[in-house]
């Protein structure tokens, strides 16, 4: 193992990859830029400095995917993890840190690692063939020359721009005494049947009164340095309501070429439409309905909405400057870039959001290239865990064609019950009657989560087999 692994990025998934490929005897420099050239948005040059909340969110094993995927890292030995348990300050059920405490505690402890070499320098393009297999976790505040290579290299029009991320609805909390299935004048496209949207109706003292909530609304303000232009044709929906009222429903709102299944006889006076997001059916996405509207606000809001009154969020919208691949077509299901094999990305870059998730990835990208240095093909976590759910969403990524863009639409996301497949429960010996609402949901989670652990331990139980015997 004396060949020389690079990881370029010091925060959360850099950190994290060069963790465990230290770890499993390999040598590794970490480059990091911040001593020679700052950020905008970082205040020191600390390993894994959290830029914005010092929460890890949920910290909930039994109940919460992203409980669930800490869980996970615990098991597999994960530097942040590790860290973020050490210094964690009083949050309730979710796990927060002292920001300050958990970034000199990560960078003590990769700096007194033998086998990691920490150079405080920049990278201005992609790594060249000599350096070997290496790793690119530079996440959304890329800088500008390597993010410009990364895009001339993919073939990528533009890497950063401000994203348009519209809502996302888990499907079992919509309700389809109101909502139903069919597109616009029942065409049936590419892979469709003609019922490829789930609509929801308003008549028109429901649509002005959504308007003028829309238009209300608590909004988010960009920060100083996210001075990047919207992307062409995505416009926050709450702008365009400010255009005129009746902006929306000659825009992504139209009632056109929809008949109510519950009342056929009455023409709704605008739609809200659902397309699917994800393969397993799981999560749908309102269609053209990036906002940037507080997280308090969307949810208030779009439960105004006929057929959502008691939609679960996966997702809410956003807009915000960002970095990421085109992951489901220039990366394998290793991370590798497809036109480069020894270029591994991690983190944010490759289309998932949050600390954890970012981590999550750079510790993943870190096994597997340690798997493959070692003679072995990567062993792949199942769909069935939090690592396989979330990797399944980046290599796979959403399967909804994005008319704006193109192209088929890939959108960052965090770690969430809607990416993992269905699980089958059981009613409750002895239970009476229909069994439904919160029991229901939490029976449900619970079945999700047992899995998921069974299947992680099983997975790096495997794992640790296939590298004992080679």
């Amino acid at each position: 193992m004396d060949q020389n692994i690079h990881v370029i990025g010091g925060g959360l998934a850099g950190s994290e990859a060069a963790w465990q490929l230290a770890q499993r005897g390999h040598k590794v420099t970490l480059h990091e830029m911040r001593g020679v050239r700052g950020t905008a948005a970082h205040e020191t040059d600390a390993l894994a400095e959290l830029v914005c909340s010092n929460s890890f969110r949920s910290d909930d094993a039994r109940a919460n995917a992203v409980g669930l995927i800490h869980e996970e890292m615990r098991r597999a030995g994960s530097l942040i993890i590790a860290m973020a348990d050490a210094n964690k300050v009083p949050a309730g059920s979710a796990l927060a840190v002292d920001r300050v405490g958990f970034a000199d505690a990560v960078t003590a402890r990769v700096m007194d690692h033998a086998n990691i070499a920490i150079d405080r320098g920049v990278v201005d393009g992609l790594p060249p063939e000599d350096w070997g297999p290496c790793v690119i976790a530079t996440g959304p505040l890329t800088a500008a020359p390597l993010a410009d290579a990364i895009a001339k290299e993919t073939g990528e029009e533009a890497l950063s721009f401000f994203d348009a991320i519209a809502p996302i609805i888990h499907f079992d909390s919509i309700d389809f005494d109101q909502a139903w299935f069919q597109s616009r004048y029942d065409k049936v496209g590419p892979g469709g049947n003609g019922r490829d949207y789930i609509n929801c109706p308003m008549d028109r003292d429901q649509y002005y009164a959504f308007i003028e909530a829309l238009i209300a609304g608590e909004k988010t303000e960009f920060k100083q340095w996210e001075n990047v232009p919207y992307f062409d044709g995505c416009l926050p929906i709450e702008i365009m309501a400010e255009r005129g009222a009746e902006t929306l429903r000659h825009g992504p709102m139209k009632p056109m070429g929809l008949t109510n299944v519950h009342k056929p006889d009455e023409k709704a006076y605008a739609v809200v439409q659902l397309r699917q997001d994800n393969a397993l059916g799981t999560l749908y996405n309102m269609v053209g309905f990036q906002t940037k509207l507080k997280y308090g606000a969307q949810t208030e809001i779009f439960r105004m909405i006929p057929g959502l009154e008691k939609a679960e969020f996966a997702r809410l919208g956003g807009l915000h400057r960002n970095t990421y691949l085109n992951s489901p077509d220039l990366l394998d299901e290793s991370l590798r870039l497809k036109s480069r094999p020894h270029i591994r990305f991690a983190g944010q870059i490759t289309g998932c959001e949050g600390y954890v998730e970012s981590a999550a990835i750079g510790l993943l990208t870190g096994r597997f290239l340690s798997e493959e240095l070692s003679g072995l093909t990567p062993n792949i976590p199942p769909e069935t865990t939090a690592f396989g759910a979330l990797l399944n969403h980046i290599i796979k990524g959403h399967i909804a064609y994005d008319e704006d863009r193109g192209r088929k639409s890939f959108q960052p996301m965090n770690v969430n019950f809607g990416l993992f497949p269905p699980v089958t429960i059981e009613k409750p010996e002895g239970h009476v009657g229909r069994w439904r609402g919160k029991d229901k949901a939490i029976a449900k989670k619970h079945a999700i989560t047992g899995r998921a652990l069974e299947d992680v331990d099983a997975w790096l139980t495997e794992t640790e087999a296939l590298v004992a015997a080679e």
